[in-house]
């Protein structure tokens, strides 16, 4: 009977620890998501209104070329970056899984720049990349004048300094995450790989890879998750620009909130992404909850 209630009370604390939490996840997450659903319904403009329009926000929405713009920047962004950002991560995990000299200062200094904000990491690379202060003046200064780096100003390719910035930043995070999965391995697989003769190559291609299928499932939502919310970098490098060159959803939809005071449109915009976010982390959370069931 002792041990009984004495399980309750551990039972009974463990939750009581949790409330705090699952209050701010019921009450602020998801009933702010659930108003924003709402508003983007409305004909909403400086202040809520329950003038209920249907979806003539969302029809409002994708009619708009800045909003279409802005999610083809985000695609072509999204794609470069999550690429750029594992196969550098991957190759720093395995440069520092070989137990070079002076490993945990290398791990420091390729990981600290994922401890910088994103606001900062703009403005740094704002300045290196600026036509008249940056790369493109020191190397014109160095004698070659005919020298060019320009693309912040570029509207064809100034959302790839977006890319070159945030890929510095996130690349530490990556290596850091595959080089724990890289860690996880057994040697004995790298033994038998030697006995047989298999190049290094092929190892991580056919076993190590597969063998870190779940770290780089957890590095995949990192970085998506990361790609839809994309706003600090763009607005502090380039504001959107030239123009509207650079434009992402995120910033469209700050923009519309503070800036044009149209909250109903802001909040259709923000629909969509949390629709996009769901639509990336649901077949991964379904595999990962059919894998676990078939373990067991």
């Amino acid at each position: 009977m002792r041990w009984r209630l004495k399980r309750f009370l551990q039972h009974t604390v463990a939750w009581c620890a949790l409330l705090p939490m699952a209050i701010t996840v019921l009450g602020v997450y998801l009933g702010t998501a659930l108003w924003t659903l709402k508003i983007s319904f409305t004909n909403s403009r400086t202040f809520p209104s329950d003038e209920y329009v249907g979806l003539a926000q969302y029809e409002r929405l994708f009619g708009n070329q800045r909003w279409l713009l802005s999610l083809e920047n985000l695609a072509l962004y999204g794609v470069l970056f999550i690429v750029a950002c594992m196969v550098i991560g991957f190759l720093l995990a395995v440069f520092i899984d070989q137990k070079v000299a002076g490993e945990s200062g290398l791990r420091t200094i390729f990981l600290y720049p994922y401890a910088m904000s994103f606001v900062a990491t703009g403005l740094v690379w704002q300045w290196v990349l600026n036509p008249g202060a940056g790369i493109q003046h020191a190397v014109r200064q160095m004698g070659w004048e005919d020298f060019t780096f320009d693309w912040i100003i570029d509207q064809d390719k100034v959302i790839y300094t977006i890319v070159i910035a945030t890929v510095w930043q996130a690349s530490g995070l990556v290596m850091a995450l595959l080089l724990a999965g890289l860690r996880g391995i057994d040697e004995d697989i790298w033994k038998a790989a030697r006995v047989d003769g298999i190049p290094t190559w092929r190892v991580y291609v056919t076993i190590v890879v597969p063998m870190l299928a779940p770290s780089i499932a957890t590095v995949f939502v990192l970085l998506s998750t990361g790609v839809v919310k994309l706003f600090d970098a763009v607005a502090s490098m380039t504001q959107g620009g030239p123009g509207t060159a650079s434009e992402v959803p995120a910033k469209f939809i700050m923009d519309h909130l503070f800036g044009r005071a149209n909250i109903a449109l802001a909040s259709a915009g923000s629909v969509v992404l949390l629709l996009t976010v769901i639509a990336l982390l649901a077949p991964l959370l379904y595999l990962r909850r059919r894998g676990n069931t078939g373990h067991a």
